[in-house]
């Protein structure tokens, strides 16, 4: 018999305080204006008189531009990621002390980077705030009903985070930016592992309901910043610059993490379970197919633009 999101919860609590004792040992202190170049910084337009930005003053390729700009505002909606994990996972105990303190950590992120863009004249600093008035605005809510499906989502999306922060940084061209960005892939990777680690006990505790949610999951998993305006347009920009594609999405966020849940070594699944697993099979065959074909053509493009 499937088990309540409640008991799940229960279960789960001393796994996620042996998780928390992991994580603060694992963790390390950083301070973000370590990682911005201040002494590079003069003043806007405005109220101090300086000079309005350029595109000129930027020294970052338009695409690791685009990717700054979604990863820092998809950083901005913190506090509706936090009134998510939050309401599904409690204020109490182990796991309110870990909602508090990815919080803590992830407020970090976007403090950092916006740090960084302002000082170093990266973006244009008044279509950026435009930008996260909007978004902010806009909020965010997950699509995912339970306990499980968000422990799934957040196990994929940190580590997308990771993947997206790093490959952004060596895009950049710039060592302080890719420094900083490798920064804060750390406390991704961290972040994806206390979630990852939960998932894999979830596994134990039902295996049946803890397959469908991850079926779930994968076949319709969506990046947070998706409600970015212009989203479709920057997502292209930057798969075909190679920061972030559906390939990668597999072979980098999917099947890592898929091979350490052993999702396809489980025996014991009842009927219910099994098709989960068979449409996750599935799903992962079809997208294959569909990455390919995309990296295939991002290439034959090339080919064709350095030949001219």
């Amino acid at each position: 018999m499937a088990m309540t999101q409640t008991e799940l919860l229960h279960e789960l609590e001393p796994v996620v305080a042996g998780e928390l004792d992991r994580h603060h040992a694992m963790a390390k202190e950083w301070f973000p204006h370590e990682y911005v170049p201040w002494s590079e910084g003069r003043d806007f337009d405005g109220v101090y008189g300086g000079e309005a930005w350029q595109e000129s003053d930027s020294k970052l390729p338009e695409a690791a531009r685009v990717s700054l700009i979604v990863n820092l505002l998809t950083e901005d909606n913190l506090p509706s990621y936090h009134h998510e994990i939050a309401t599904t996972f409690g204020r109490d105990g182990a796991w309110g002390t870990w909602v508090h303190r990815w919080t803590a950590e992830e407020d970090r992120h976007g403090t950092a980077i916006r740090d960084y863009l302002t000082v170093t004249r990266a973006v244009d600093p008044v279509a950026l705030e435009r930008a996260r008035m909007v978004h902010m605005e806009n909020g965010f809510t997950s699509e995912y009903g339970t306990m499980l499906q968000q422990l799934a989502y957040v196990s994929f999306q940190e580590l997308a985070t990771r993947i997206a922060h790093r490959n952004t940084g060596r895009a950049s061209g710039d060592e302080g930016c890719e420094r900083l960005l490798a920064r804060i892939a750390a406390d991704e990777n961290l972040h994806m592992l206390f979630y990852r680690n939960l998932l894999k006990a979830a596994f134990e505790l039902d295996p049946n309901q803890t397959m469908r949610a991850v079926t779930d999951v994968v076949t319709t998993f969506q990046m947070p910043g998706t409600g970015i305006e212009g989203f479709a347009r920057k997502a292209m920009i930057i798969a075909h610059e190679g920061i972030y594609d559906l390939q990668l999405h597999l072979d980098d966020v999917l099947m890592p993490v898929l091979r350490q849940w052993s999702v396809f070594d489980k025996t014991g699944l009842d009927a219910e379970g099994e098709q989960a697993r068979e449409e996750l099979s599935a799903f992962l065959a079809k997208t294959e197919a569909t990455a390919a074909r995309f990296v295939e053509r991002r290439e034959e493009r090339r080919a064709r633009a350095a030949a001219r």
